[in-house]
Order: C-alpha cells, then structure tokens, then sequence
C-alpha cells in the first residue's frame, strides 16, 4: 500500500527540481545575453581605442597608446568640446536640482490629483523622442525671439536633468516617516528650517543619485545639442560624431574610452556615497 503512494511523491519531487532547473536556465541564458549585448559595445570601443590603424578598425591590426597620446598633446578642439559639455551639464544639473527637489518636495506633501498631473507632465521630457522635445524647445525659443547660445543649450539640458532628479528625489522623500517633519513643525521649526535639518539630510542620497544621473544624461546628450547650441556652443558628443563620420578618426574611440572608465569610476564612487542602485531600480 506505502509503495504506490511514493511514486507519485518522487515524480513530483522530480518535476519540481526539472522546473526550478529549466528556470534557473532559462533566467541565466537570458541574463547572460542580455549583459553579452550590453557590455559587448563597451568592450569594443574599449579595444579599438587602442588600436596601430590610422582609422577605426575593428579587430585592430595592432596594439598603442598612441591615440591617446594624441588626444591629450595633439587635439585641442576635443578639449574645448569637452570643457563646454562639462560646463553645460554642471550648469543644468545645478538648475534642475533646485527646480526638480523643490517640485518633489511640493507633490510628496499633497495628495491632491492635480499633483499626480503635475508629476506627470514634469517627467515628459523622459517620455517624448529626444528628437521631438528639442524640436518642439526650438520652436519655443523662436517663438520668444531668443536666438541660439549657451543659454538656450543650457535651458534645454535643464529640462531633460529635471526628470532623473524628480524621481530619484520622490523616492527618497516616500522613505521617510512624515511624523519628523509634523514634530519639527509641532516644535516651533519653519517650513525652512525643518527643510534644512530634517528633510534635506534624509533626502540628499536621492538627491545626489539624480544630479548623478542628470549629470551625466546631459553630457552625453546629443539631440537637444543638436538643436539648440550655436557655432560657438560645440559639446563634446557633437565633435565626436563628427570625427567619426567624416575621418573616422580614432581619438573619437580614445576619447570614448576615457569617458566611460570615468563613468565607472563615479559609478563606483556614487554607489560608495549614496548608495546609488537603491534610487535606480
């Protein structure tokens, strides 16, 4: 009588070990061409920034430094760009964190529909195609009789910062008890100062996380660029497209390679001061 009942026992005890197998297989084989696809790129921009060719090349005949050699000592219109996207981004971020935090702190504290309508609309620039908000920033300045410059480029950085801000900074705020601001107003404290002492500490690792985040989508930023920087305006991913689709130039890989071991490194440096990946998810 007990060995019928056993039967069924170790065929579904082995049914359930198949299935937790085909899903850890199949998660992994996913997960791992997944991350095949995105590091691959990365990888090969890596390697070509090292390669003997005059042009870009992939596989390099040969190995050097050369190239970045000549990125340093012979390639003064790359540093010009880069010092201009430097400032660009750090000008926009600084902006778009006062104006995104203030507008977090706003529709954290109201439960009111009009601040769920009002978030939405402020994290727009993220929905729309690149293309089509620098198009439609474009338009507007013309419409206001602004010619192009480096304000209207940094207006237009300030308005694709302000999302990442918005959101990594909501986050933050939705973690914290709501009872210290009540007993910090209950104890005499203004809005200002309970700002100052309370919330601010509180929130600044979500803060920080999106000026990060702000920071580096409006370095790398290449449509609203397009659109709204003059001749005098070049950022550095305009510059870098243009080397690549005129000289294919190979400093333009070099100059990629330095960017994204700096991006790692802030990464790393980020995750170490904030804890980055908890506001990111």
């Amino acid at each position: 009588m007990s060995e019928p009942a056993r039967t069924p026992s170790r065929r579904a005890r082995l049914w359930r070990r198949l299935d937790a197998w085909s899903y850890a297989a199949v998660l992994s084989t996913l997960g791992g061409a997944a991350m095949v696809l995105l590091a691959l790129p990365t990888v090969i921009v890596l390697v070509t920034s090292f390669t003997s060719a005059a042009t870009l090349r992939f596989p390099p005949p040969g190995f050097s430094t050369q190239w970045y050699r000549a990125l340093v000592l012979a390639s003064p219109e790359i540093v010009d760009a880069a010092l201009v996207s430097l400032q660009v981004a750090a000008v926009a971020t600084a902006a778009a964190t006062v104006l995104a935090t203030s507008a977090a702190i706003a529709i954290d504290a109201s439960a009111s529909r009009w601040a769920r309508v009002a978030d939405t609309m402020l994290m727009s620039p993220l929905l729309l195609p690149g293309l089509a908000l620098a198009l439609g920033l474009l338009l507007t300045f013309s419409l206001l009789d602004m010619r192009l410059s480096m304000t209207t480029l940094i207006i237009g950085h300030t308005v694709i910062c302000c999302p990442f801000i918005l959101r990594t900074t909501l986050a933050s705020l939705a973690q914290i008890d709501r009872v210290l601001a009540e007993c910090s107003s209950s104890l005499g404290a203004g809005a200002l100062f309970t700002f100052a002492h309370v919330t601010f500490p509180l929130a600044r690792g979500g803060i920080g996380a999106g000026a990060f985040i702000a920071f580096m989508a409006s370095f790398d930023n290449v449509a609203i660029s397009l659109f709204l920087a003059d001749a005098h305006s070049e950022v550095l991913p305009i510059r870098l497209w243009d080397l690549i689709e005129n000289l294919l130039d190979v400093r333009a890989a070099a100059a990629s390679g330095v960017l994204i071991v700096t991006t790692i490194v802030l990464m790393v440096v980020m995750e170490r001061l904030t804890g980055l990946s908890r506001y990111v998810r």
